[in-house]
């Protein structure tokens, strides 16, 4: 990690800023100087004790009230882009839904001021992971469609429903969330399976990758502690306000917080940053940065669908392959009953390849991972070289080479745009070069975070929407079967 923040250091040392001068930095030991002599100014001496709750469950921001060490279980029932199933307290799959359903009621009741007993009257459009998994696409309509009760439901990929919102045809589609990052190039409303990659860091990764540039330099907060809600909270605010990816800002900048936490004074920190402010985001293509976290060097990619039966399935890849090879023994069968076949063998299914099925093709292993040879994750740029490297054909190619959209909360930095424009700029092969790359960040001078939520209210009001819609009532008839039938993606 060290190595490569001592790399990083020297790039930004050796770029230019806008006016054509080359960049300076203030040495690190006057930085950590200033920081060290650094104390807090107190603004009120007590603020208000944690606040006393007996209700059985807190939601949302309402933690950051309640005391940490208080008699409670903090439940994330997503997790790195997935549903949070693990071993402890709350990891099963029921519990999981259960959490979700609990949430979403509130809101519904809460925030939405909608009675529960009025949900049937209501649509929902479920925005859904572009890698998911089967199984969990079904609870999560059964949960939908049966538990909460809403009247009619239909499914839409994060990707395409963010082209939607961005009012483009066709793009290559870069998601950076909070806890992961995905790619995928989408055209016509069609996500295409072999581009899609989710890789599991993202923008809480780039506040711890900060938080441990910031302890370098002395960082005057010594009594921070990332794994308390509040000063998580604080840290990644931090972030937000003082990372950015502008080289024309060179040296030490001034900066101060407050912090306000219950139980303790209020007081103001005042410390300087260097070019902290701009490695950490660029941790996002120098993923060495991300070790802090121990992000896992996995890349997780579409799974087939003959890897997804499921037993309510009834024409799904086994059913398909199974049937397809019993047409073709039978063919051969006739044939050799008519003198013009291949001679006898003891076991014929042996010999038969089905090749011509898609659900066989889906299986054969990928030419390349998305892994760099010493088993490091990739950046963001090669994630998106890779992923348009693995469309079907040239053209296709040259289009998502051509408009690359960047969506989700957890990239937006000043510049960064520019920075990820360069890096591909740079890689792109000499055979689709002359084409405009144009990087789009903001679509509609809207808060990238919301695209594609956006794109799924646009979606749910086209005129081809109520061929998408699946009633209540159809789900409980035929389950995942209408999914097949009414899904708008490859299912």
């Amino acid at each position: 990690m060290e190595d490569c923040r001592l790399q990083v250091s020297h790039t930004l040392q050796s770029c230019l800023q806008s006016d054509g001068r080359r960049r300076y930095a203030t040495p690190p030991q006057q930085i950590s100087a200033f920081n060290r002599r650094s104390t807090p100014e107190v603004l009120i001496e007590k603020s208000e004790d944690w606040l006393e709750s007996n209700l059985e469950t807190i939601f949302g921001e309402e933690i950051l009230d309640i005391n940490p060490q208080g008699p409670y279980n903090v439940h994330f029932p997503i997790r790195r882009g997935e549903l949070n199933i693990h071993s402890k307290v709350g990891g099963s799959l029921t519990s999981v839904l259960s959490d979700l359903q609990e949430i979403w009621e509130y809101v519904l009741q809460c925030k939405m001021d909608i009675k529960l007993r009025d949900l049937h009257l209501y649509k929902a459009v479920l925005v859904i992971p572009d890698i998911y998994h089967r199984g969990h696409l079904r609870e999560l309509m059964n949960l939908l469609l049966t538990k909460i009760g809403f009247g009619s439901c239909f499914l839409v990929q994060d990707h395409v429903a963010a082209t939607f919102g961005a009012g483009l045809g066709y793009a290559c589609v870069v998601d950076v969330g909070d806890q992961k990052t995905s790619v995928s190039c989408v055209e016509d409303g069609i996500s295409h399976p072999n581009t899609r990659v989710r890789l599991e860091y993202g923008g809480a990764d780039v506040t711890q990758t900060f938080y441990w540039l910031l302890q370098k330099c002395a960082f005057p907060y010594k009594e921070c502690d990332e794994r308390l809600p509040q000063d998580a909270m604080l840290l990644k605010s931090l972030k937000e306000e003082f990372c950015h990816v502008n080289l024309d800002i060179c040296g030490s900048q001034e900066k101060s917080f407050k912090i306000t936490q219950p139980g303790k004074s209020e007081v103001v920190y005042t410390l300087q940053v260097g070019d902290e402010g701009i490695v950490a985001p660029l941790s996002l293509f120098h993923t060495e940065l991300l070790g802090v976290t121990g992000v896992k060097k996995e890349a997780k990619v579409q799974k087939p669908a003959a890897l997804q039966s499921d037993p309510e399935d009834c024409f799904d890849a086994e059913y398909l392959r199974e049937t397809g090879r019993r047409g073709a023994k039978e063919q051969m069968d006739q044939s050799q009953i008519d003198g013009t076949g291949l001679p006898n063998n003891d076991n014929p299914e042996e010999d038969i390849v089905v090749d011509s099925l898609e659900v066989d093709r889906d299986i054969k292993p990928y030419d390349k991972e998305f892994v760099l040879p010493g088993g490091q994750i990739i950046g963001l740029d090669q994630a998106v070289l890779q992923s348009i490297e693995r469309c079907p054909n040239d053209e296709l190619k040259r289009k998502m080479y051509g408009c690359i959209l960047v969506v989700g909360g957890g990239m937006k930095f000043i510049g960064i745009g520019k920075w990820l424009q360069n890096r591909v700029g740079l890689q792109i092969p000499y055979l689709f070069r002359s084409e405009h790359l144009d990087i789009v960040t903001s679509p509609k001078e809207m808060d990238p975070a919301m695209t594609a939520w956006k794109g799924a209210a646009v979606m749910s009001c086209l005129e081809s929407a109520p061929e998408l819609w699946i009633q209540s009532s159809e789900w409980q008839k035929c389950g995942l079967r209408i999914l097949r039938e009414k899904a708008p993606f490859m299912w």
